[in-house]
């Protein structure tokens, strides 16, 4: 695996498994006082985990 791949790959399971602890957790996510609503964490850890996932995949 490249450098660069093996990179991406950490960077993308890490912002899954921070997105996976908001929903188990049921972290508040506040942004300047509007409150970021739970949906956006099932649709990052989505994402983030589908494209780890990918460049995992791609790279064996």
């Amino acid at each position: 695996m490249k450098p660069f791949t093996t990179v991406a790959v950490v960077v993308f399971t890490l912002v899954a498994v921070v997105h996976l602890l908001r929903i188990l957790l049921g972290w508040e996510v506040t942004i300047q006082g509007a409150v970021v609503p739970m949906w956006v964490s099932y649709l990052g850890l989505i994402i983030a985990g589908g494209l780890a996932f990918l460049l995992w995949r791609e790279s064996r």
